[in-house]
Formats: structure tokens, sequence, C-alpha cells
């Protein structure tokens, strides 16, 4: 499959046969990426980060680390990795959020991103929504006795990408996040463009 756009602050998923994967690129750099994953069978059944932390032991996955379900059951591998700093701890943006942030005007947002990028293959996700692996985003955990969080801008360049393997057939989905008030996506407030590819396994 040739490349196709994560158009800035919306969002696109795509069905991944086991065994193929999905190349993800940060085309331009600092651009956090939300990336869920669903059983192609079952959308019930997605991938959940507090479920792949208990297995893998990291906040933060490294290659070769499998990413499991709410069921336990591996989906989603991770094959490559040029950038390593990414989030599993923070839910995805949604409208709420970002009026407690004090806009008062409606904003895109990661959720609503996710649930119109899976109605356009046909699919309405069950709720509610399950917290995405939060690609190249940057949230420190500091050494403070309350292990405190903080936002700080993405470590990713432009042209860092991860590959994912597909160890069952699934929907992956992914925001290009609109957050343009927190340094989520750097200091400069600009959302962007990111791409993807579908990579089939070697036959």
């Amino acid at each position: 499959m040739p490349s196709q756009v994560i158009p800035a602050r919306k969002g696109k998923a795509v069905k991944v046969e086991k065994g193929d994967c999905i190349k993800i690129i940060n085309t331009s750099g600092q651009q956090v990426v939300d990336t869920w994953a669903f059983n192609a069978k079952d959308l019930k059944e997605v991938m959940s980060m507090e479920h792949t932390r208990s297995c893998v032991l990291k906040n933060i996955p490294v290659p070769g680390d499998t990413l499991v379900t709410n069921k336990r059951l591996p989906i989603l591998t991770l094959i490559e990795d040029t950038c390593g700093v990414h989030d599993t701890l923070i839910s995805a943006c949604d409208q709420k959020r970002y009026e407690l942030l004090g806009v008062t005007e409606p904003h895109d947002s990661c959720t609503s991103n996710m649930h119109a990028c899976m109605l356009e293959l046909g699919h309405t996700v069950p709720e509610p929504s399950i917290s995405p692996l939060n690609l190249w985003m940057n949230v420190p955990v500091s050494a403070d006795p309350h292990y405190t969080l903080k936002y700080d801008a993405p470590k990713s360049k432009a042209g860092d990408y991860v590959v994912l393997r597909a160890e069952i057939d699934c929907i992956v989905a992914m925001s290009a996040c609109p957050n343009d008030i927190l340094p989520v996506n750097g200091t400069g407030g600009v959302i962007s463009d990111c791409h993807f590819e579908v990579l089939k396994a070697a036959t």
C-alpha cells in the first residue's frame, strides 16, 4: 500500500491483516499520533495500555514487546522504533478536556477523530473508548514521591517512525493529535500531517 495521510487535527483508520505491518511516520517531527487497535472480528476487544504495562512491565514499550488487548491477548508487536519516547499513561483528549483547559468553542479531539475514522470504515466503536498508545507523546515521570507527570515537547524528529506487526486481523485507528493548548505537539502549537503505510508480509 502506498503512503497515506493522517490529516493534521484529524484521524484515519485502516485494516491490517495478521502478519502484515503498519509503519506510522512522524513526517514533520513533534507530532503526536494517538493510536488504537481493535480486533477486526470483535470491536469490544481493543489494545489496552493498562494490560500491556502489566505484561511488559514498562511504561514505554520497546522493539520486541507485544501490545495486548483488554483480554490480555497479543494484537500488535513493536518491530522498529526510531525515537523511543512515547506515552501509555494519558487518556485521549476529548471535548471535556479542552473545556477544562479553558477552550469555550468546539475543538477537534483525538477521541472524536477515532470515532469518525472508524465510522468511515463502517464501524461504531463501543463506549467507553479505551486509552490509546500515544506515539511520540513525551510525558516524563518525575522521581518525587508522587511520581509527578508533566507534558514536554516530543523528542521525535522529522521522519521518525514506528513499525507495528499485527498479531491478529485488526483495525488500527490513528489521530494526529489536535492539542494546540499544551506543548504536547511542541511549543509552537503547530499541528501537522503524519503518514502511514501498510507493509504486506513476505509470501
